[in-house]
C-alpha cells in the first residue's frame, strides 16, 4: 500500500483537502529532513481541522494523543511543523489556486501540482510546544468523574472539573 492509499484509508474518502495535508507532510518532511513516524519527536501545529490533519497522523505520526499535533485555530490551511532533534522548524501555508474550480478540478489540481507549487515556505510564528506533560487527576466534587490536575478548578475549597465549575463572568448584567 502508497503512502497515498494510506492516508485514503484512514480518511476514508480521496479529496482535495486530504491532498492538501499529504503535500504538506511531504513537504516538511523534506524541508526539514524529518525521521519516518517517531514518538515525539515531530510536532505539527495545524491552523485548520480539516481533512488534511489526517494526512499529516498517518505521514509524520503526529497525534493529539501523544501531544504533538496541536491546533491553532486560524481557518488557514497553514501548517507548523517542528524537529524537536535539530530544532529547526516551518511554517506552511497554502496559495491562492488560480480561478475558480469545483471539487473534482480542485482535487486534481493538488494532485498534479509539487508541494513547492502549492505552499508558501514562512518562519514559524509559534515557539515550539514543550513535550507533553502527565498529571495527577483528581475526582471532581460535582460530578464525581477523574479529572486531570490542569483541568480541575478549586471552589468552595472543592476541586471541580470544568463541566461542573461555575461560570464566571461579571460583564453579562
Amino acid at each position: 500500500m502508497t503512502d497515498w492509499e494510506k492516508c485514503v484509508a484512514f480518511h476514508g474518502h480521496a479529496c482535495g483537502g486530504l491532498t492538501i495535508g499529504y503535500k504538506a507532510a511531504q513537504y516538511a518532511a523534506r524541508l526539514l529532513d524529518l525521521p519516518e513516524c517517531t514518538d515525539e519527536e515531530t510536532v505539527c501545529i495545524s491552523e485548520n481541522d480539516a481533512c488534511g490533519v489526517d494526512a499529516i497522523q498517518v505521514l509524520l505520526g503526529c497525534s493529539i494523543g501523544k501531544g504533538n499535533l496541536l491546533f491553532h485555530m486560524t481557518g488557514k490551511q497553514a501548517f507548523s511543523f517542528y524537529h524537536r532533534g535539530t530544532g529547526k522548524s516551518v511554517r506552511l501555508v497554502l496559495r491562492d489556486k488560480p480561478g475558480e474550480m469545483n471539487r473534482e478540478e480542485s482535487f486534481q489540481y493538488y494532485q498534479s501540482r509539487e508541494p513547492e507549487e502549492l505552499f508558501d515556505v514562512k518562519p514559524t510564528r509559534i515557539a515550539l510546544p514543550e513535550r507533553a506533560r502527565l498529571f495527577d487527576s483528581y475526582i471532581c466534587a460535582g460530578c464525581g468523574e477523574r479529572t486531570g490536575a490542569n483541568w480541575v478548578r478549586m471552589h468552595n475549597g472543592k476541586p471541580l472539573c470544568p463541566d461542573c465549575y461555575p461560570a464566571y463572568d461579571r460583564f453579562r448584567v
